[in-house]
């Protein structure tokens, strides 16, 4: 059993390469991420023992997502496949004094 359990949406993060615009850029990065989700990473890099606690669509996005917790030693045994989609959003990096963009796409 966690010690440690976190509550919240995971994202799929699609970043753009670079500084690059979000239609300068010829391809997406794809991570995963989302505040709760980025907290039981960073516990469980720090060797505490975390699970995650959320709802995931029955896809391979969902999959994709459900493995990179496996392999940060996450326990996924609370996480429930049900929905339709996972949130998203699109990361645009700041340069110089250009400020960093974030946009959300959620159901």
């Amino acid at each position: 059993m966690a010690k440690f359990i976190t509550f919240g949406e995971v994202l799929l993060r699609l970043k753009t390469a670079g500084n690059e615009r979000f239609f300068q850029s010829q391809s997406l990065e794809a991570t995963f991420g989302g505040a709760e989700y980025n907290v039981a990473v960073s516990l469980a890099n720090y060797g505490l023992n975390v699970g995650h606690v959320t709802a995931l669509p029955d896809n391979e996005i969902a999959g994709a997502a459900i493995g990179e917790m496996r392999e940060f030693g996450i326990d996924i045994s609370q996480i429930r496949k049900q929905g339709e989609r996972i949130g998203t959003y699109y990361f645009e990096q700041g340069a110089s004094q250009r400020p960093s963009r974030v946009i959300y796409d959620r159901a």
